[in-house]
């Protein structure tokens, strides 16, 4: 792949990268916006090892989850969402952000829950996607989209 190839292919997946290190970082702009860099400067450097499949996404998002995983991303688990609301004060994304109820409560979830209901459900991958992304077994991220979901709807109280 060369330069221009890579920058072609950033451009065009930079905000999907953006919105999924976003939820993984329980909205906080700042840490995002620093997971993002860091994996994109992990991606420039070892992009002799990607092979045009059309899976640039996926690759980077792997990228990017190991990268999270590796920071913790000052993403820590929060006990409850009262105690996320209590910590995030003006950290996090704005206070009248549409979402925030919602990061808050993904800030309750560890990271490999978070993980996996993120990739679902805010980047639509399919269980065998995330599997491939999170270099665990279908049944383990199965078993980590049922566990986040019900801890969510006790969470949110749905």
């Amino acid at each position: 792949m060369t330069r221009e190839e890579f920058i072609s292919h950033v451009e065009r997946e930079q905000k999907a990268l953006r919105s999924f290190l976003l939820a993984l970082c329980c909205g906080n702009r700042d840490d995002a916006d620093d997971l993002a860099q860091d994996a994109l400067v992990k991606a420039y450097l070892s992009m002799t090892g990607y092979h045009d499949q059309g899976k640039f996404r996926s690759w980077l998002f792997k990228i990017a989850h190991n990268t999270f995983l590796n920071h913790k991303a000052g993403c820590r688990t929060m006990d409850s969402l009262e105690a996320a609301r209590l910590l995030s004060g003006d950290t996090s994304a704005e206070s009248s952000f549409e979402y925030q109820d919602l990061y808050l409560a993904l800030s309750t979830l560890p990271p490999k829950e978070r993980s996996a209901i993120s990739l679902y459900y805010l980047s639509g991958y399919a269980v065998r996607e995330i599997s491939v992304i999170t270099e665990v077994s279908e049944d383990a991220v199965k078993k980590q989209l049922s566990r986040g979901r019900d801890k969510l709807k006790e969470i949110l109280k749905l």
